[in-house]
């Protein structure tokens, strides 16, 4: 299977984000033909105050039933193109709750999965700046695979990278391929990002497919950079393909004859005892 990271640079306007990720969609899928589009973190609105985030949350709807603009945008590539789509995130609300949440889509824009990211990010970067996520969001609880074609995909999303336990138990159930949507900051990014990317692949023995946002917006007054350096990981830890600086798509092959000969070199799940 051929899958196509796209870069973003996701800020507040929530309608010129959406057109931002239909034309990357198009230029990649006109350029790459992949079978499947992965989005990074938050691709529908990023930034400003935690009342604007909410403002632009969607409800998601009843199986058959039409979404609000993130998901419909999302649904539409996957129709468009014909691919699987892999959503990043976008905010959701139920209820009186918030989410940051990934959808899924098959090829014929048919919902497959949800998950709801959960490790939030409550944390203070070298800078200096505090970065509290559970202000908007609620954490999620379930461990989420799905089928595309002959892969199994295992959801996380951007911090969930820090918490190998995760990954070990995607791989547990399953998965072969691991998607990182991610808006890593500037700060964490340059040191941490390919390190843990690679590491995830190294453990599990699996694909790792990481969608990410680049750039700066604003939060409140205070202007903030994403690290960008979206790319896709093999089973043995080597960088098939990284994005360029600013938007655009990294594209490589997952090869499943590849991973499985990996898996037989060195054995890692037979070996486990804890």
């Amino acid at each position: 299977m051929k899958i196509t990271t796209l870069q973003m640079n996701t800020r507040s306007d929530k309608s010129a984000n959406l057109e931002q990720a239909r034309t990357l969609a198009a230029c990649a899928a006109e350029a790459d033909a992949p079978d499947m589009l992965v989005l990074p973190e938050v691709f529908a609105f990023m930034g400003s105050s935690v009342a604007d985030k909410r403002a632009a949350a969607e409800e998601l709807p009843e199986a058959g039933a039409t979404g609000g603009p993130a998901y419909e945008t999302l649904r539409g590539m996957a129709r468009e193109h014909g691919v699987f789509v892999h959503g990043g995130s976008f905010v959701e609300r139920a209820g009186d709750e918030f989410f940051n949440t990934t959808i899924a889509f098959d090829r014929s824009g048919n919902e497959l999965a949800r998950y709801r990211k959960i490790h939030l990010f409550d944390v203070s970067t070298p800078d200096g700046r505090e970065y509290r996520e559970s202000a908007t969001f609620g954490a999620g609880r379930e461990i989420v695979t799905y089928g595309a074609d002959d892969i199994t995909v295992g959801c996380s999303i951007c911090y969930d990278l820090r918490f190998a336990e995760l990954y070990r138990a995607l791989a547990e159930a399953g998965a072969n391929v691991v998607m990182v949507p991610a808006a890593f900051t500037l700060q964490t990014g340059k040191d941490h990002w390919e390190v843990l990317l690679r590491a995830r692949a190294i453990e599990t023995q699996t694909y790792v497919v990481a969608a990410a946002q680049t750039g700066t917006y604003h939060e409140g007054n205070d202007e903030r950079a994403s690290w960008g350096h979206s790319m896709i990981v093999d089973p043995w830890g080597h960088v098939l393909a990284q994005a360029r600086e600013g938007t655009g798509h990294a594209t490589a092959t997952v090869e499943l004859d590849y991973l499985d000969q990996v898996r037989q070199r060195i054995p890692v799940a037979q070996h486990r005892v804890l």
